[in-house]
């Protein structure tokens, strides 16, 4: 129930009362019947004091959430918020930092997230667990195998592109998109679109770096970077996956870089790209980007939901392919976002299994 639950639990409420023509910031009005006001929210879970127990539209507005707050006006509701495993969710480095910026432990007793879940009708679980949460993140994948609903992976924990674990969710005949969910406009579609540019228009990669820098709860995680080598890697072969020739390791550097905290939810990518033109004649491009991280999120997330929603109704088990490659940055399938574009609409339309 962080910064990206809280801007997609207000973007619901937001476009709930909002027609196609004022629909800004969506990349699908509509995916089959399904509007982004159809999304009901009956159960969450999180391990923050100030969270658990409360109900979930008040729970988004909580410490340590810093996110912007485009839509504070929701009704109220009965579903709570229930105490989550800790498992590996909790770096232990989080604890020296102050209590608006870290996570607070609750003492309550862990909720049985299966029968949570049974109960209250879920058909579809999000996981947006912090980076590095690789126990919890297999157990909630595996409390969705166990309660029979669909898995999104919103974080770089590599489940939904990994064959045993995909070869769980088609046993199951359960749908499940992943992994590590891109943004709208952000630092990976943005490197990936400008590598792509660079191939189409003859220009040679030679090296490149993507420096990012922002002030939630996120990137105060990542400051231990024993957690990130999942995430490193997810971003990395991103961009590799749209260049003609991979590059070498030390000609590539993608990844999390540090934490300031007056920047809240507010991210900044410093990407730099050197190449060759005609005749060998070298170049570069320099990028700044700042975004608001989590509802950038959103906007992707909010159809992948719809999607996943879809394979349920089609009765589709496993990965879909599809909408992983165009939202996901490790999806079990790379396509260029072009080509992942058409698949996603070939998918929409039924002329595409998954």
């Amino acid at each position: 129930m962080g910064n990206c639950a809280s801007s997609l639990i207000q973007g619901i409420y937001y476009y709930s009362d909002k027609t196609e023509k004022d629909s800004n910031g969506l990349m699908h009005w509509k995916i089959d019947d399904y509007e982004p006001g159809d999304i009901e929210v009956v159960a969450a879970f999180d391990i923050d004091q100030r969270k658990v127990g409360k109900s979930v539209n008040d729970a988004i507005f909580e410490k340590p959430n810093c996110t912007t707050i485009f839509n504070d006006n929701l009704p109220e509701t009965d579903v709570k918020v229930s105490m989550g495993k800790v498992l590996d969710g909790v770096a232990p480095h989080m604890k020296n930092y102050e209590d608006d910026y870290t996570f607070m432990v609750s003492e309550d007793k862990p909720c049985d997230v299966v029968q949570v879940l049974k109960d209250s009708g879920a058909e579809i679980l999000l996981n947006y667990l912090p980076v590095g949460s690789e126990k919890a993140a297999r157990f909630y994948a595996q409390c969705c195998l166990d309660a029979g609903i669909a898995f999104i992976n919103c974080m770089p924990v590599f489940i939904v592109s990994d064959d045993e674990w995909e070869k769980k969710f088609q046993d199951k005949g359960i749908p499940c998109i992943g992994d590590d969910i891109k943004a709208q406009i952000g630092a990976t579609i943005t490197h990936r679109t400008l590598a792509n540019l660079f191939k189409e228009r003859g220009v040679t990669l030679d090296r490149t770096y993507q420096l990012n820098t922002g002030g939630n709860t996120d990137f105060l995680n990542m400051l231990n970077h024993d957690r990130l080598s999942s995430k490193r890697e997810s971003k990395t072969e991103a961009v590799q996956a749209v260049v003609p020739q991979r590059l070498e390791d030390h000609n590539i550097h993608i990844g999390p870089s540090d934490y300031v905290p007056w920047q809240n939810d507010n991210k900044l990518c410093f990407l730099r790209m050197e190449g060759k033109t005609f005749g060998d004649v070298p170049m570069n491009i320099e990028l700044r980007l700042s975004v608001e991280d989590s509802p950038n999120s959103a906007g992707c997330v909010i159809d992948a939901v719809r999607c996943c929603k879809l394979g349920l109704k089609r009765g589709v088990g496993g990965q879909l392919t599809s909408i992983s490659s165009y939202l996901m940055k490790h999806p079990p399938v790379q396509y260029t976002d072009d080509i992942a574009a058409e698949k996603v609409e070939a998918f929409l339309n039924g002329d595409l299994e998954r």
